[in-house]
């Protein structure tokens, strides 16, 4: 299931988006101030980040800069009543790749978040191809040669970033910081969960006190 951050101290606009975002299919975590959004980046890993401007204690445009300079590149969208052009520069200069504002049409902002965690995948269509798997971007599932493919959740996690890092070495610090959330992570249950993607089909090499790699296959 992907993962959303929503930032919103509108409670009524908040508790809409938040309903209306799960019953797509999202998990989502609502938070009401830029301070718990902190808060929540650090304890976990997101697919996209829905973000108000106008939030107490550390503001929209403030947290995302704050989180592109700590070398988080989560998908950002600013959702906002701010319409001048001003505030639309720094939104984008602060790291954000699209701004909605409000109000706006939430079949436009699927569209949005669905075109952002895509391109985050390096796709252009509905899902990932990797031999005869096939992960689907938007229902956040596994398939092979058209039958469910199970994983279980860490593997899951592990399994996407490394879709979306086909081609290119994933460090150990960095599946650490994404993927193992709150939980222990030794060196030894690291290579159990790469074995265990390897038997499911996936090509990963090891590169030696460095990191791994999904290999590319058409």
């Amino acid at each position: 299931m992907l993962k959303l951050l929503l930032v919103e101290d509108d409670l009524t606009l908040g508790e809409t988006l938040a309903d209306l975002l799960k019953s797509e299919g999202f998990e989502v975590v609502w938070v009401k101030d830029g301070e718990k959004a902190l808060d929540a980046t650090f304890v976990g890993e997101f697919d996209l980040f829905l973000l108000d401007v106008k939030v107490p204690f550390v503001d929209g445009f403030e947290l995302l800069r704050g989180l592109r300079e700590s070398g988080d590149e989560t998908p950002a969208i600013f959702i906002t009543a701010l319409t001048d052009i001003h505030s639309l520069s720094e939104g984008f200069e602060s790291g954000a790749d699209d701004y909605i504002k409000k109000p706006f049409d939430f079949d436009e902002l699927l569209v949005r978040i669905r075109a952002l965690i895509k391109k985050r995948y390096q796709a252009m269509g509905e899902s990932v191809v990797y031999g005869d798997i096939r992960y689907d971007i938007d229902r956040d599932r596994l398939t092979r040669g058209g039958e469910p493919l199970h994983l279980p959740p860490f593997e899951k996690r592990l399994l996407r970033l490394l879709l979306q890092n086909i081609g290119k070495v994933v460090t150990k610090e960095e599946i650490a910081q994404r993927v193992a959330e709150e939980e222990e992570l030794s060196e030894q249950a690291l290579r159990v969960h790469i074995n265990k993607l390897r038997k499911a089909g996936f090509s990963i090499t090891n590169l030696r006190g460095i990191g791994y790699m999904l290999e590319e296959r058409s």
